[in-house]
């Protein structure tokens, strides 16, 4: 798949997710063999401001590359000025956030807010464009009501503004993560537009991802959800487009990844805060297997990387025997 000027060596894309696709997790999605990873949300105002907590989300490494940093706000220059400030941290590709439903982002006008004001939208992206010349895509929703008719809208103007590719979430606004994604409002936009699209949403294993390709014709496909906890989807994915059986899963397969998380969390954010981290983060690998809920409880408390790695090491043990 081509996006620009980029080259993705398979059709796989991890979304971006809030609080989840930090460093760490998104060097386990490429290892995993995911073709192109995207950051956390990034606020286009706060970056200009110069936060610290918000500059540190650009930290990247070779080992990730490609990477998509995601931007929001809804200010024309101001993201102009955040999108040259991401190109020049070494991003690989520039995405302007249009589905967010959050309501903190909704009521400053971005995210999702974008899709109800489509000259403010065109003159963004126009702006955005100017500002760089890295590879620009846009995340959208398919809008606040299920006509998609606003999805429709920006697809095209986002494609007369000269971004190079679309990602679609076909909810709307109102559903966040409700009910079941509409897959034919992908496959519409798809047959609208001459540029890449990227279909979004339920692709929660190797076979939905087929699926997905198969049904709407889309040039690739965002894992989000399914992602979390498990991101061996992408390489089952992988397997599943050559036709080929994926290998089950090993039994100390899981915590080897859950320990090399932890290890990236240190490396990435020193012990403390790593520690701190895999209170919460360590259960998103153990959901569906024997001990899991035991392991999460025990998870919470954890007050050391040492703690961390015994846990895991116990785990192991018990998914060994």
């Amino acid at each position: 798949m081509q996006i620009g000027s980029l080259t993705l060596e398979a059709p796989t894309v991890l979304a971006p997710l809030a609080g989840i696709t930090n460093l760490p997790f998104r060097l386990l999605a490429r290892e995993a063999g995911c073709a192109l990873v995207y950051s956390e949300m990034v606020s286009a105002e706060a970056l200009v401001r110069g936060q610290p907590n918000t500059f540190a989300l650009l930290r990247s490494l070779p080992a990730e590359k490609p990477l998509a940093v995601q931007l929001f706000g809804s200010d024309p220059g101001r993201m102009a000025e955040a999108a040259a400030m991401v190109a020049a941290s070494g991003a690989d590709v520039l995405d302007i956030n249009f589905g967010c439903a959050v309501k903190k982002v909704v009521k400053t006008g971005s995210g999702a807010a974008l899709m109800r004001t489509p000259k403010l939208a065109q003159a963004l992206l126009a702006a955005v464009r100017k500002a760089v010349r890295i590879p620009l895509t846009i995340k959208l929703r398919s809008g606040w009501e299920r006509s998609a008719a606003q999805a429709f809208e920006l697809g095209a103007i986002a494609q007369e503004c000269g971004v190079d590719a679309v990602a679609i979430h076909p909810r709307t606004a109102v559903q966040k993560f409700s009910g079941r994604a509409d897959w034919s409002v992908i496959a519409a936009l798809k047959a609208r537009l001459k540029i890449p699209v990227i279909g979004n949403g339920d692709v929660f294993c190797a076979e939905d991802a087929a699926r997905m390709l198969s049904e709407t014709g889309c040039d690739a496909v965002m894992v989000g959800r399914g992602a979390i906890g498990y991101p061996r989807i992408f390489a089952e994915i992988a397997s599943r487009l050559r036709e080929e059986p994926a290998p089950p899963e090993a039994a100390g397969e899981r915590a080897a990844v859950m320990r090399r998380y932890a290890e990236l969390s240190a490396a990435c954010y020193g012990p403390q805060i790593g520690s701190q981290l895999m209170r919460h983060r360590l259960g998103w690998f153990t959901k569906g297997i024997r001990g899991g809920a035991t392991f999460r409880k025990a998870a919470s408390a954890i007050a050391s990387m040492e703690e961390a790695y015994e846990l895991i090491a116990g785990l192991e043990r018990a998914m060994r025997a």
